[in-house]
């Protein structure tokens, strides 16, 4: 055999392995079971990084240089949960209920309209409230109003403002609602710390508080009921409306306002949905309180403005109190 026969040969041979390797490679793959093969390509390919996402959604801290709190974490998952209970029930159901207590309130006074005195007045004035107890009334809330106001805005505004006003000067006005909802925020807890302070000796439970509860305060038959200086209706704006819902929304209000001690999104996220919660309560047990000391009873909104009621008034709507006051006493619950 020639040295040219001998090449020609093995050229054929070496084409023929060629094509044989090529034809069983399709046939070895098409054999492998589709889940060996996503494993395998998971190991093999360097642009799959299905892995490594699911590992970043796991809210785990990763390393990183940037010594902030949580900057190791990248994709924080319960943020798209907060998200939707924020944007999704908490605003449907909470801007729904705001609406239906609010337009109840109104029905009842077209209905039953305001309590009114039985008897005449008698020109006669009665120190109802000195004038810290009405500083410390008045600044709480006032800063208050702002906070319903702003915080009513800040949760509701893009679907009831934006159609109105646009985008561009919504933008401006939620601007200046949040800086002017965080200052005054602090006012506000501080000014209720000191209400809770200086009535709490006048809001524990009496005896009489039964007849008023049994009574329903004379709201539906427009009966005066008595009772001590304070009623249990305000007794109990006082220590679920000021004291707990109150204090829930100072101290959730804390936790946002001052994200620089160490709280993560989890407890931002966490603290917000309590505060947007709290809030609306607290709006809804206001409502009832705003609508009983102006237009719901006369004689209620001046006692706050000047201090003093006329000795009926005071008779009529807290007997137990201004028996005790004409006696000499404190006018406060005895112990």
């Amino acid at each position: 055999m020639t040295t040219s026969n001998f090449a020609s040969l093995l050229g054929r041979w070496l084409i023929a392995a060629c094509l044989m390797l090529a034809w069983s490679l399709p046939l070895r793959a098409a054999d492998t079971p589709p889940a060996q093969q996503q494993a395998e390509r998971q190991q093999t390919q360097p642009g799959n990084n299905a892995p490594m996402w699911r590992e970043v959604r796991q809210d785990k801290a990763h390393f990183t240089n940037n010594p902030g709190n949580e900057a190791g974490v990248l994709i924080q998952t319960g943020g798209d949960a907060w998200r939707h209970l924020r944007n999704g029930p908490l605003t449907l159901y909470g801007g729904w209920l705001v609406v239906l207590v609010a337009a109840a309130i109104l029905i009842f006074y077209k209905i039953k309209g305001p309590l009114t005195n039985h008897d005449p007045l008698t020109g006669k004035l009665i120190q109802r409230f000195p004038r810290y107890e009405r500083v410390v009334h008045w600044i709480t809330a006032g800063t208050f109003l702002i906070l319903a106001v702003t915080g009513l805005a800040i949760l509701f505004g893009k679907h009831v403002l934006i159609p109105v006003i646009g985008h561009s000067l919504f933008g401006y006005l939620m601007v200046l609602g949040k800086n002017v909802h965080n200052f005054i925020g602090p006012l506000f807890a501080v000014s209720t710390l000191a209400m809770i302070a200086i009535w709490a000796r006048d809001n524990v439970w009496q005896n009489i508080d039964a007849l008023w509860i049994r009574k329903a305060g004379g709201l539906l038959t427009g009966e005066h009921v008595p009772s001590g200086r304070f009623n249990f209706g305000e007794k109990t704006w006082f220590w679920i409306g000021v004291t707990i819902l109150g204090l829930t929304v100072a101290v959730s209000g804390f936790v946002l306002d001052f994200p620089n001690f160490g709280q993560g999104r989890a407890d931002m996220q966490l603290a917000n949905l309590v505060h947007a919660v709290a809030a609306i309560v607290m709006l809804l047990l206001a409502f009832g309180h705003i609508y009983m000391g102006t237009i719901g009873v006369h004689g209620a909104l001046d006692s706050m403005k000047t201090g003093y009621v006329d000795e009926t008034w005071a008779r009529e709507h807290h007997e137990e109190w201004y028996r005790d006051v004409k006696a000499g006493k404190s006018g406060h619950p005895q112990g």
